[in-house]
Order: C-alpha cells, then sequence, then structure tokens
C-alpha cells in the first residue's frame, strides 16, 4: 500500500466546538442542530461536512469512471447532493446517505451504468459499504 496523501483535522469540543485543518482551510465552528437538541447555531455539523466530502469523492470518482470509458462530462455541470440522514432506532444512532447525482448529456443507460462504477471505486463508497445505507439517485434532464 502506498500513501497518496493525508489529512490532518482536530475537533475540540465535540459536536458544539470547533474543527481545524493543520493547514486551516478548514477552521470553523460546530453546531447542534435544533431537531437534535441543539441551539441551531451558524457553525457546520459532522453530517455537512461529511456529505461534502462524500459528494465531492464520488464527483471525483465518476470523471475518473467516465474518463476511462472515454466518455466526455461537463466537470462544471457534474453535480453530487449528498443528503446525509443521522437516525435512531432501537439500537441506537446510524447515518444513512443518499446521493442524488446529475451528469449532463448522457442518457439514462450510461448515467447509470458510471453511478454505480463509481460506487464501486469511491473511497466513501468502500469506506461506508455494508456499514450504512447508501441510495443511489441518477437526475436526468427532462
Amino acid at each position: 500500500m502506498k500513501t497518496l496523501y493525508e489529512a490532518t483535522t482536530q475537533a475540540i469540543g465535540g459536536r458544539k466546538g470547533h474543527v481545524k485543518s493543520e493547514n486551516s482551510p478548514v477552521d470553523f465552528n460546530l453546531s447542534v442542530p435544533k431537531s437534535m437538541g441543539g441551539d441551531g447555531g451558524n457553525g457546520a455539523n459532522p453530517e455537512q461536512l461529511f456529505g461534502a466530502a462524500y459528494a465531492a469523492c464520488f464527483g471525483g470518482a465518476l470523471q475518473s469512471v467516465a474518463k476511462s470509458e472515454g466518455i466526455e462530462i461537463d466537470s462544471n455541470a457534474l453535480s453530487i447532493t449528498a443528503i446525509i440522514g443521522f437516525c435512531e432506532d432501537e439500537d441506537g444512532f446510524f447515518l444513512e446517505a443518499t446521493l442524488d447525482c446529475y451528469i449532463p448529456n448522457v442518457d439514462l443507460e450510461t448515467g447509470e451504468d458510471l453511478v454505480e462504477k463509481a460506487h464501486e471505486v469511491c473511497p466513501f463508497s468502500k469506506a461506508t459499504r455494508d456499514n450504512i445505507t447508501v441510495n443511489l439517485n441518477l437526475l436526468v434532464d427532462e
């Protein structure tokens, strides 16, 4: 195994605290949503951070798969929206994810194939596989 990159980010104070990365592009306060008993402040929360990271990584995987298959996609119009649910059942808390994928100018069959292949190679998808439910949606132009 060869490590290509490592990122170091520190969280102080838990969900109501502050996060900061080693070279400061990430440097902000956290808040707990009102629906989870918090004050709903202006800070981000772990689900938003996870969603941003997953969406960006999945988009990169989609671009990589498309390139390897000789399919040109408009990277400026490609979008992945991650909806991360913080859920609870009788066994405790858990996460679920939905990825709404928009790939411009591809037909339904090609889009579905790209999304499935991206899900196989995306490091975040690999990390969540068999751990949380991930729903994949392809959004198409009408």
